[in-house]
């Protein structure tokens, strides 16, 4: 009768005081990658544990702590009078094991084989997302302009963690269960109510979706409203994110045209009059800055109607418009029942709040809450809770105003910096709303495009050219000033304009624009012919 085999502790088994996995992980995964690899064979008897933990100087809970782990996962066996052996693992299971336990490459995880995933979500693979460079909170201390992002600095946090700490406190057990896949009611009712005095957009609380921001607007409603393969018009040069939601619904984006007056609808009609769907955002076209002209919005309501189609009218940041009340939304003017309206309050409040919403016709609403039932039922309750508080209770409203003044300051700021320092260089698109502008290269200019490209790269500001499917004519810089205090915007022009002269390696690093600053830092002043973009800067 042979021996039986018992584990020997070898070098390899040293363990690590000062690593930060406990010392049991650490001799879990020592024996376990003995035993896949082979070296421990089946029926190999282990030390007991007070034995292995004298051996390597440890407690015997450590040692008993891993033989657990490794019963529990099946590479042990442990009978009374027989000790702890290695369990008997076919070759085909010990195949599979070790294979899990390799870290796959940064190639491996980057690659993505035909085989792997479906043509749809290779397409969003391949989709540009350059917006997505500044959209996280790393990178936002090494961009001068970032676009879209709001003044997070200037949010009443300690009102909005009042109100979350009191709906936790008295609501949050009446709403444990599953709650209405439209959202929660309460708030519905606020964003009908809202959004029927602020954007002329009259509905019933009934017709509201709370969704997983403006995002998760787009993405329900492409999924419904369209199958493989059918076409959708969206606005070029214009927000990824719809083109994104439409490739994942497995449609075909059809880049129609923006100029002076907004989405070239005569142009969507002469290339592909069939669409089912157009995206568009009127009120403040992105990335331009235009405002659809009331003829280009008729006619495209016009051509909904007579297409069967529907129109999706992203809303994303209207709510800060510098002149006059905010005009009112597409919505307003749809007699037919064509167009679903999306908000967001990523862009008002916070972007991490991901909270938006979707406006439906009532003849859309039971296909959208058929399809919801099977993404993510509904939003998580308790930001819904507190902001209908935050909205009831004027917070919303007055947050607003306040920005609103804050950013016409900042946009003042840098427009006059701009037109200072780069105005011969540089058109600049005054906007009548949002949180950033468009520059376009001067049809004099002496910069290069090779120069607008290199220095833009080189401080993460993005180009209009890389939101646009098609070439433009010419190129220009979409420039956010609403998370940056007007010195900051002007040394950061002053910056801009030394790289563009020429002086990139004067360039120094751009004025943070995480944060500009609490607010004790901040002086009071600080708070209060339709011609194809291809070939302007309109």
């Amino acid at each position: 009768m042979s021996k039986p085999k018992v584990l020997r502790p070898k070098p390899e088994f040293t363990l690590d005081q000062d690593a930060s996995s406990p010392l049991y992980q650490q001799l879990f995964e020592r024996l376990r990658a003995q035993i896949l690899t082979g070296r421990l064979e089946a029926r190999t008897r282990l030390p007991s544990t007070r034995v292995l933990a004298g051996t390597l100087g440890v407690s015997r809970t450590t040692t008993a702590r891993a033989y657990e782990q490794l019963l529990l996962e099946g590479f042990v066996e442990s009978k009374v009078g027989d000790g702890t052996r290695v369990a008997c693992l076919q070759s085909e299971q010990l195949f599979q094991l070790a294979g899990r336990q390799d870290e796959p490459s940064a190639e491996d995880r980057d690659a993505s084989p035909a085989t792997a995933v479906s043509q749809r979500t290779q397409a969003l693979l391949d989709l540009p997302r350059p917006e997505d460079a500044v959209a996280n909170q790393a990178s936002l201390g090494t961009c001068p302009f970032p676009v879209g992002q709001p003044d997070v600095a200037s949010f009443p946090y300690t009102t909005w963690a009042r109100l979350v700490a009191r709906a936790a406190r008295r609501s949050l057990e009446s709403v444990a269960q599953y709650e209405h896949m439209q959202g929660y009611g309460p708030l519905r009712q606020a964003i009908a109510a809202h959004i029927g005095v602020a954007r002329g957009v009259h509905c019933s609380a009934e017709q509201v979706i709370v969704t997983s921001g403006s995002q998760g607007a787009l993405d329900l409603i492409a999924r419904v409203l369209l199958d493989a393969g059918d076409p959708a018009w969206i606005e070029d040069p214009g927000y990824t994110g719809a083109r994104g939601a439409l490739l994942a619904a497995g449609a075909r984006p059809v880049p129609v045209p923006v100029d002076r007056e907004g989405i070239d609808v005569a142009h969507g009609r002469a290339v592909c009059p069939s669409a089912r769907l157009a995206i568009v955002t009127p009120s403040h076209q992105f990335p331009t800055g235009v405002t659809m002209s009331l003829s280009r919005r008729l006619a495209l309501l016009d051509w909904a109607r007579a297409a069967d189609a529907w129109i999706v009218e992203d809303d994303y940041d209207s709510e800060y418009r510098f002149s006059g009340r905010p005009l009112e939304a597409l919505h307003g003017l749809d007699s037919a029942g064509r167009v679903l309206y999306v908000g967001t309050f990523s862009k008002v409040l916070f972007p991490s709040l991901r909270v938006g919403y979707v406006v439906a016709p009532p003849m859309l609403l039971g296909g959208l809450i058929a399809a919801r039932r099977f993404i993510d039922i509904h939003p998580p309750l308790l930001e819904q809770l507190a902001l209908v508080d935050f909205m009831n209770e004027g917070h919303f409203v007055r947050h607003v105003r306040k920005m609103r003044d804050i950013y016409a300051e900042r946009r003042n700021a840098l427009v006059d910096a701009l037109t200072r320092e780069l105005g011969g260089e540089l058109d600049v698109v005054v906007p009548e709303a949002g949180i950033h502008l468009a520059t376009w290269m001067s049809e004099d200019t002496s910069i290069p495009p090779t120069t607008l490209r290199t220095v833009a790269q080189r401080l993460n500001i993005l180009r209009a050219s890389q939101l646009s499917v098609r070439p433009l004519h010419r190129d220009g810089l979409l420039l956010g000033f609403a998370s940056a205090v007007p010195e900051q915007l002007r040394a950061n022009v002053h910056m801009l304009a030394r790289a563009l002269a020429g002086h990139a390696h004067d360039v120094v690093t751009p004025l943070s624009c995480q944060s500009p600053g609490t607010p004790k830092s901040r002086s009071r002043d600080q708070h209060r012919g339709s011609e194809d973009l291809r070939g302007v800067g309109s």
